[in-house]
């Protein structure tokens, strides 16, 4: 993947808040996936007018004493790509 590749969710999913879970979640029509903290913060981020490189910018100002937050965040895209979460353009 490119910095200028703009990752979108696949419109078979549904990101949202789960107060009961307290934390993001991905629904879909057959059942739920419970996001970790990390998965959940860069999910919340793609809004499909972002390219990857303005995401791990605003990330890495997010996290600035993170120091391997760019490779985490393309680490975590290509899974979710591979989940098939996201998409990119």
């Amino acid at each position: 993947m490119t910095d200028s590749a703009i990752p979108r969710l696949n419109t078979h999913f549904r990101l949202q808040w789960e107060q009961a879970q307290d934390c993001y979640v991905l629904l879909y029509p057959e059942g739920m996936i419970k996001l970790n903290t990390s998965a959940g913060m860069i999910l919340s981020h793609i809004d499909g007018s972002r390219n990857v490189g303005e995401l791990i910018a605003d990330l890495e100002v997010q996290f600035p004493d993170v120091p391997t937050v760019a490779a985490d965040i393309r680490a975590f895209l290509s899974t979710a790509q591979e989940q098939r979460w996201i998409s990119f353009d």
